[in-house]
């Protein structure tokens, strides 16, 4: 009787656990369904709909529409080319900075500062010293002068996705960085010290050990920074408006300026191809990360 009245105060306690639990987890839940899953689901309705007054189901025809809109077209290739240089760039560097710093080097704690002080810095005051550097007669053009060279209109030419992109980095490798230096403080040390007394080097320890241990992370930074480059149209919006020139016109922009015609079922078709390409990017590192790093424990 003793085991039994155990035993059933045991499975009491497990489930007052498991409500307790469920209770806990039911406003997030609820948040997540009432602000994210529903209104999804609407906009997946509304891209399959030719207008919201009629209701009509033309089922794939406003994607269709939309691979022949120019505009959106323009604005996936610069978008695409963006976050191609960007992200890889915003992972490999926070990386190098990272194990640099992870180093005996003197004044470690000041490139520390350096690096993170441009996420104290609000964004309209980072764009309104880039516009100061970047401008037709802004700094930069007046030291290109100085030197003999012609001034170039940098947020008006072919170059203005570079100043982006430099800002794009300025921006996020050192919070990237901190990410990478808590995961290498995390490598078990014995490891590494059994690989050195086995004559191991330095590359070799990196890439066969480290990097083991750090794919998980690497994948997540990468997936963080693809989804701040998706958020770059803040600092293009600031730096140029509505219509930049061609080669700063965003996914975002064209987003904003469908948003403000009215037009909902072009962008309720371009944000669930939006959700798409982003899951797939993200199901694919997923597999590879695990591919990857299965054997390590």
């Amino acid at each position: 009787m003793d085991k039994k009245r155990k035993k059933r105060k045991v499975q009491c306690g497990r489930r007052g656990e498991r409500i307790f639990s469920n209770i806990c987890v039911a406003p997030g839940f609820v948040g997540a369904l009432i602000f994210f899953f529903i209104p999804f689901c609407i906009v997946i309705y509304y891209s399959l709909v030719n207008n919201p007054v009629m209701h009509e189901f033309v089922y794939l025809d406003n994607f269709k529409a939309l691979f022949k809109n120019s505009a959106f077209i323009t604005a996936v290739k610069n978008t695409a080319q963006f976050s191609v240089v960007a992200v890889p760039l915003a992972v490999i560097l926070s990386l190098m900075l990272a194990v640099m710093l992870e180093a005996k080097i003197p004044g470690k704690s000041v490139f520390r500062t350096f690096f993170l002080s441009p996420l104290m810095v609000p964004t309209a005051s980072v764009v309104l010293v880039w516009q100061v550097l970047f401008h037709n007669h802004g700094t930069i053009n007046q030291v290109i002068e100085m030197f003999g060279g012609q001034p170039v209109d940098w947020l008006k030419s072919q170059h203005g996705q570079i100043i982006i992109v430099c800002m794009f980095l300025w921006k996020n490798l050192g919070y990237n960085m901190i990410l990478f230096m808590s995961a290498l403080s995390a490598i078990p040390k014995d490891i590494i010290e059994v690989a050195r007394l086995e004559g191991a080097g330095g590359f070799y320890q990196f890439v066969h050990i480290k990097l083991r241990y750090l794919s998980p992370t690497v994948v997540f930074v990468f997936i963080l920074s693809l989804i701040n480059s998706f958020k770059i149209f803040r600092e293009v919006y600031l730096l140029t408006g509505d219509y930049p020139y061609d080669k700063l016109y965003m996914l975002q922009h064209f987003m904003n300026n469908t948003f403000n015609s009215l037009d909902y079922q072009k962008l309720s078709a371009a944000a669930v191809l939006f959700a798409v390409v982003m899951i797939v990017i993200i199901g694919v590192l997923m597999f590879v990360e695990n591919k990857y790093g299965e054997d390590v424990e």
